[in-house]
C-alpha cells in the first residue's frame, strides 16, 4: 500500500544517515531549512561507525601531495576539539622512524609540514627523541629502532558523532528517520517524489522536497541506478576496505604507535576503551557484499604481523578479541593502489533546466565532514535563497558545551553530585554525554534508581536513554554504537541485554 504524505514539501530530503548525511541535515536544518533524512539502518551503521576513530589532517596523505586535503583537515580538526571535546580529545603518535622504508628527514619534513600548515593552535608540536632515553615508550618497542618523533592528532568516537549531528539535526526541527529506505526518487513538476519504505512494517510513504541529496557513502551508485540518472556501467566511486582488530592492551601509557610498514603502507595502535589496544588499518579493493562488510583472514593476519614488526611481544592471532570493517566510499580517481586513492570529497549536482537538483557525494573523511556540509550548502544555494550563511564553525555539539580543559574538573562535579558511580564510570559517562549525563541520571539517588544493571556500568536507565532521545532501536545499537560496552561485557552479558531489549 502506498500512503501518501502530508502536501508540506520538504527543502531537502538527504538520504544516509552516516557522518555526511548528518552532517548535512544538521547544517541546513540550522539555516532555516526544512529537512528530512532517511537512513535505511541505524545512524552509522556502516563505515561511520568503522573508521580508525581520528581525528586527523592524514599524515601520509602528504606523501601523495595532498597538501589541500591536509590543509582542510589540519584546520578542521582544532574545530571539531573545541565543538565536541567530549567525544574528541588530543592524542600523542610516537612514530619510531624505520630507516628501511623512509629516511629520518624525509619525515621530519612531513612533521614538520604537519604542524605549520594547518594553523595548529591547540595541539603541542612535534618533538624527536632516542627511544632508549624515553623507557615508558620505548621499552614496548623491538630494539634497533633509535630515533622516535612524537605528534599530535585527535581520537574521535566517530559513531557519536555522528548520532550527536543527529541529535542536534532534530532538537532544531528536522524530520530523522532509521530503517527508512529510499526505493525510488522521481521529479514531477520540478519537485522530488521520494518513496520512503519502513523496514520494520515495510510500509511506503511518498514525501516531496526540493532538494535531494544523495550521501548514502558505499551505496551512493545503488541509489543514483534508482532514480535513473547513471547508466548501469558506469562507476563514480571506489569502495575501499578498512579493517582493524582489537587485542588485550599492549602498552601501560597514553600515547599512540604510528608505524610505517615494509609495503609502504603505514598502521596505527591505538589505546582503545581503557583494557585494549586497537590496530588498523588496512587498504583493499572491496568486491563483496555492502550489507555485511567483515576483516578477512588475511587482513586480521596482516595486522597481527605487521605490528609485531614492532612490538617486542609478538601479536598471535588467538589474542584477536573483536574485529570490525568499513566500506570507505571513495572517489575513483584511477589511482592503481588502494591505499593512494584520493580522500578528497567530490561533490556533484545534477538538475534538469535548474529544477529539482540532485546533490552526489563522493569520497570525504570523517575529519573534514563539517567543511564538506559547508561545501554542500553552497552548491546548492542557487535552489535555497532564503537560506542564512554558516553557523557550524562555533557551534558546540550536545553535550560538548564547555572548555577542553573542564572535562576533568566536570567529571569530578559528576561523581560529585552522584556518589554512588566511581571515578571509572564517571569518565566514561563523561565521553559518551559530556553535559548530557545529567540529563540521563537526573534525580538518581542510588545504584537502585538505574534499574537494572547488566555488565560494565550498563543499566537500565542508560538503556532507556539511548533509545528516547538516541534513535537507539537494538541492543547492537547500544553495545557498539551509541557505546562500546559491549566490547567490556561476557558473551553472556551481551545476551541477557539483547534478550532484556528485545
Amino acid at each position: 500500500m502506498l500512503n501518501s504524505s502530508s502536501t508540506q514539501i520538504y527543502d531537502m530530503a538527504v538520504i544516509g544517515g552516516g557522518i555526511n548525511g548528518c552532517g548535512i541535515a544538521r547544517d541546513a536544518v540550522g539555516r532555516g531549512l526544512k529537512v528530512l533524512l532517511a537512513e535505511q539502518g541505524d545512524l552509522a551503521q556502516g563505515t561511520s561507525s568503522a573508521s580508525t576513530k581520528l581525528i586527523h589532517g592524514g599524515l601520509r596523505y602528504l606523501e601523495y601531495y595532498e597538501f589541500r586535503l591536509v590543509r582542510e583537515a589540519l584546520s578542521e580538526r582544532e574545530v571539531l576539539l573545541k565543538n565536541a571535546p567530549h567525544i574528541i580529545w588530543p592524542l600523542r603518535f610516537v612514530l619510531p622512524n624505520n630507516k628501511a622504508v623512509r629516511p629520518a628527514w624525509l619525515v621530519r619534513l612531513g612533521l614538520f609540514l604537519y604542524d605549520h600548515i594547518g594553523g595548529r593552535k591547540l595541539l603541542p608540536a612535534t618533538q624527536t627523541f632516542k627511544l632508549h632515553n624515553n623507557p615508558k615508550l620505548g621499552d614496548p618497542i623491538k630494539e634497533g629502532f633509535e630515533v622516535a618523533f612524537e605528534y599530535s592528532d585527535c581520537w574521535v568516537d566517530d559513531a557519536r558523532l555522528v548520532v550527536l549531528n543527529a541529535l542536534d539535526a532534530a532538537k532544531r526541527g528536522a524530520d530523522i528517520r532509521i530503517q527508512t529506505r529510499c526505493t525510488q526518487a522521481k521529479r514531477s513538476n520540478g519537485i522530488w517524489q521520494i518513496t520512503l519504505e519502513n523496514q520494520e512494517t515495510k510500509q511506503n510513504e511518498t514525501i516531496q522536497a526540493r532538494i535531494l541529496v544523495n550521501a548514502t557513502g558505499p551505496w551512493i551508485d545503488h541509489l543514483l541506478h534508482e532514480v535513473n540518472t547513471l547508466p548501469k556501467d558506469k562507476h563514480n566511486v571506489r569502495l575501499v576496505r578498512g579493517s582493524h582488530v582489537i587485542v588485550p592492551k599492549l602498552y601501560e601509557h597514553d600515547r599512540a604507535y604510528f608505524f610505517q610498514n615494509t609495503d609502504g603502507r603505514i598502521m596505527f595502535a591505538i589505546p582503545y576503551e581503557q583494557d585494549f589496544t586497537l590496530l588498523g588499518t588496512t587498504d583493499a579493493d572491496h568486491q563483496g557484499s555492502l550489507e555485511r562488510v567483515e576483516i578477512t583472514e588475511q587482513e586480521t593476519q596482516y595486522l597481527c604481523d605487521s605490528a609485531s614488526l614492532y612490538f617486542k611481544k609478538p601479536i598471535e592471532r588467538s589474542s584477536v578479541v573483536w574485529t570490525y570493517a568499513g566500506v570507505r566510499p571513495l572517489y575513483d580517481d584511477g589511482a592503481n593502489q588502494a591505499q593512494a586513492a584520493t580522500r578528497e570529497y567530490v561533490l556533484r549536482v545534477e538538475d534538469q533546466a535548474g529544477q529539482a537538483p540532485l546533490l552526489n557525494i563522493f569520497g570525504g573523511k570523517i575529519t573534514t565532514y563539517r567543511r564538506l556540509a559547508e561545501d554542500a550548502l553552497s552548491k546548492l544555494q542557487p535552489w535555497m535563497p532564503t537560506a542564512s550563511g554558516e553557523w557550524t564553525k562555533e557551534a558546540a555539539l550536545p553535550g560538548g558545551e564547555f572548555e577542553l580543559d573542564e572535562l576533568a574538573l566536570l567529571t569530578a562535579k559528576l561523581q560529585t553530585d552522584y556518589p554512588f558511580i566511581n571515578q571509572a564510570w564517571a569518565q566514561s559517562l563523561m565521553r559518551r554525554y559530556g553535559k548530557r549525563a545529567w540529563d540521563l541520571l537526573g534525580d538518581a539517588k542510588s545504584l537502585d534508581d538505574l534499574g537494572q544493571t547488566f555488565g560494565a556500568t550498563l543499566t537500565e536507565r542508560e538503556a532507556q536513554f539511548l533509545q528516547e532521545t538516541e534513535w537507539a532501536d537494538s541492543a547492537d545499537a547500544i553495545l557498539w554504537r551509541r557505546s562500546k560496552l559491549g566490547l567490556h561485557m561476557t558473551p553472556e552479558q551481551r545476551e541477557a541485554f539483547a534478550a532484556w531489549f528485545n
